[in-house]
Formats: structure tokens, C-alpha cells, sequence
């Protein structure tokens, strides 16, 4: 059985849908994708391609989500962005952030860093890779910023920490814990650290173990635990 569902422009898994088609009806979305239509008239890129803004929706069902880990917005150079925050498609080298969330798990659990940057099995395994904004303009990062994205970004979690209160929230970096303020230890797991830019990364993302962490938690919590090795796979 077909298990996603589509509404107007965008594809995304059924149950994700069904929770989040009020928002769809709100004048905010609808701007927005006046604003991406727009972006297309102007001859303006916009990554990720159209057919996989709502991918971490299609991947990572909305019953099957255990952890989520929050991005910005998109990676904005050419072939990088596929719908899932810090992943990017086979083939295609891993840019600075990646590379350390890779030297950190491998600190972490001893495993290699991945001969691949695809995080898709991580999110077929519940780990829901959201970015706050879900599109940006080629070579503009944060051009995307305010125009939408965030509303309902914002709805995505409410809707989460209202169904599951044992979901882990990774905020990695002030965007991320922003986004997540109203996430309590009533609502969810939290883990913080910096950022996995090499501007940050030495501040305390290295060293902060959320991968073990995360394993640990679910266990606790009978749930089975990521294997983070398949990404090398």
C-alpha cells in the first residue's frame, strides 16, 4: 500500500500528512510557496530539487520517529542538499560539519568514518534529520530564512513532543536549541552541544558522546538503539 500521500507541490509520508495538513490550509505556507514559485520565475537554483524538500518526511515516518536531529537550513552548493539535515546524497564528499559529526561517532563508538556522507539509514532507523528551513537559494545560505519554513518547522516538533514525550532532541548549536526551547525534560530527551562546524566543533561538539547517549536512552527506554555504523555502509 502507498504509504505517502500527495497535497499541493510537495510529497511527504502519509502520516506526517495527516498531522500537519491544517498547516497547509494557513496563509503562511501558501506564501510560501507563492515565494518558491517565484524564486523559479526569477531563474534563481533552489536546493534540495523540488521532488525532495519534504524527504526526511517521506524517510523517517512520523510513528516511527525516535531521535531528531536539527539543521539550519540546507546545504547551498551544487549536488549536496537531499532533504536531510548534514546528509548528503551518495557519491558526493562530506562537507567540514559532516566530516566531524563522523570523527566524533568514531570517538565515540569506535566506528570508522563513513565512505559515504548519506545518512539515509540513520533516518529509515527513526532518527528524523530536520533542517529548520527546508530550501535556500544556490550559493546563499539563510536565503531561505523567514519566509515560512520556521512556522512550520515549529509546528513539526509540537506535533512530535504532543504525541511521543520519550523523542531525543540533538541541538547542536544556537539555531537548533532555539528552535527547541520549548522542549522540556516533560516533553523529551535533550542533548546539547555546539555546533559541528569547524568554527565550533572544538568548543564541546567533540567530546559530547550524544551517539552513545542517544543508544543509551533508548535502551532505557526498550526501544532498539541506532546502529550509526551503517552510514559507513
Amino acid at each position: 500500500m502507498d504509504n505517502t500521500k500527495e497535497q499541493p507541490s510537495f510529497l511527504m509520508e502519509k502520516g506526517w500528512y495527516e498531522v500537519l495538513k491544517e498547516e497547509f490550509e494557513k496563509p503562511y505556507l501558501k506564501n510560501l510557496q507563492k515565494f518558491l514559485a517565484e524564486e523559479k520565475e526569477k531563474g534563481k537554483t533552489v536546493f534540495p530539487p523540488h521532488n525532495l524538500i519534504f524527504n526526511a518526511f517521506c524517510q523517517t515516518p512520523f510513528d516511527k520517529v525516535k531521535v531528531v536531529i536539527i539543521g539550519q537550513d540546507p546545504y547551498h552548493n551544487l549536488g549536496q542538499a537531499h532533504g536531510l539535515s548534514f546528509s548528503v546524497p551518495v557519491g558526493i564528499a562530506p562537507p567540514p560539519s559532516l566530516k566531524n559529526i563522523f570523527k566524533e561517532l568514531e570517538e565515540d563508538l569506535k566506528i570508522p568514518p563513513a565512505k559515504t556522507g548519506c545518512l539515509l539509514p540513520w533516518a529509515k532507523q527513526g532518527v528524523l534529520l530536520l533542517n529548520a528551513t527546508l530550501t535556500v537559494r544556490k550559493n546563499e545560505p539563510k536565503s531561505h530564512h523567514n519566509r515560512g519554513w520556521e512556522t512550520l518547522t515549529d509546528a513539526v516538533i509540537k506535533k512530535l513532543s504532543e504525541k511521543n514525550r520519550s523523542i531525543i532532541y540533538v541541538l547542536w548549536g544556537r539555531s537548533a536549541r532555539e528552535k527547541c526551547s520549548h522542549i522540556t525534560k516533560e516533553t523529551g530527551y535533550i542533548l546539547e552541544a555546539p555546533h559541528p562546524s569547524p568554527y565550533s566543533a572544538n568548543a564541546g561538539f567533540f567530546g559530547c558522546r550524544h551517539f552513545s547517549k542517544i543508544n543509551k536512552i533508548l535502551e532505557e527506554e526498550n526501544k532498539k538503539p541506532v546502529d550509526w555504523a551503517m552510514a559507513s555502509q
